[in-house]
């Protein structure tokens, strides 16, 4: 069995608020994790009115639990870039074409149609992961592009640089989306002048470089590329949709995916707007969970856009230990 009305969600008339509560019920009846997680919070189903007012699943139990809806099976799955096995979470993937729907309805919204662009992945740490959501997406955007110069490049920065120079000379649509580190490391060894490229980053210095804030980062960056603004994407294993940035770190989300603020010292407190943790309903998790308790702090604005500003304090969420194995 799967949620019956999957093709809806993303239909530019949808009802989010609607979607939401029937997924909600969907899930509850058929998601053992989450159902077991409502249950310890003794949430009555049938009085939630508000989308806000839906249980948001602590993303620890991505973790040590099995987070799915129907039955077992399923076609692969989505890992976090955790530095042992045993702190990775696992999303699993029912439906592999809902993922591809989702981030490209998602691009096109915020980017236009990608058959457009060229696009130039930097994610060196990224591709020794077999089971990255980021390189699963950006390997499909490269593919729908169809541009003989889109692909994933390495650490092969003196190839990088002649191929966005050429693309350059051109005035190709260009997206250089980068994990931070490998993007700081080129654009110091390579600065340029861009004017035709959008430069991404996904976040991630994975231990290779100190430390920076998104600000200096940015910085950095339009000094040694020459661009006036900075994009970033926000996405995590454990979603399928992503929220965009096109300058100054703040993010907006696609029509099917919203965010919201969550207390940081009483969980169960969600506020639309306001600052503390966030929490993210995400539709396109219609196999999994679409109600998700992150483990990021941040903002969330009146029209709906968000920013972040760094993580919990402590490695899991208040309340996560009503289901301690």
């Amino acid at each position: 069995m799967s949620f019956p009305f999957v093709n809806k969600i993303f239909l530019p008339e949808t009802n989010f608020n609607s979607i939401a509560k029937e997924l909600f019920r969907y899930q509850y009846n058929n998601n053992k994790t989450y159902k077991t997680w409502c249950d310890c919070l003794h949430i009555n189903i049938n009085n939630i009115e508000r989308a806000e007012a839906i249980p948001f699943l602590p993303i620890p139990l991505f973790k040590t639990r099995t987070v799915i809806s129907g039955d077992d099976n399923y076609e692969l799955f989505f890992e976090s870039s955790g530095t042992t096995q045993s702190n990775k979470s696992r999303h699993y993937i029912k439906d592999m074409s809902v993922y591809i729907q989702s981030f490209t309805k998602g691009f096109n919204i915020f980017y236009g149609d990608v058959k457009e662009w060229c696009i130039i992945g930097l994610l060196p740490s990224y591709l020794q992961q077999q089971h990255s959501s980021l390189v699963k997406m950006v390997d499909e955007l490269i593919k729908q592009s169809n541009h003989p110069q889109s692909g994933f490049y390495l650490d092969e920065y003196e190839k990088l640089s002649d191929v966005l120079q050429q693309l350059e000379n051109t005035h190709q649509k260009t997206l250089l989306i980068g994990v931070t580190y490998a993007l700081l490391d080129f654009a110091e060894q390579f600065p340029m002048q861009l004017s035709s490229t959008t430069v991404m980053e996904t976040g991630g210095m994975k231990g290779r470089r100190k430390e920076l804030t998104r600000n200096e980062v940015h910085d950095i960056l339009k000094k040694q590329l020459h661009v006036q603004h900075i994009h970033s994407e926000y996405g995590m294993s454990e979603l399928l949709s992503q929220a965009y940035s096109k300058q100054d770190g703040r993010f907006y989300c696609p029509p099917w995916m919203k965010v919201f603020i969550r207390d940081e010292d009483d969980p169960l407190l969600v506020k639309a707007t306001g600052k503390g943790a966030l929490n993210i309903i995400d539709l396109a998790n219609v196999n999994s969970c679409a109600f998700i308790a992150t483990e990021d702090v941040g903002e969330v604005f009146s029209d709906g856009s968000f920013t972040v500003a760094g993580r919990l304090d402590g490695s899991d969420i208040r309340g996560c230990s009503l289901m301690v194995i």
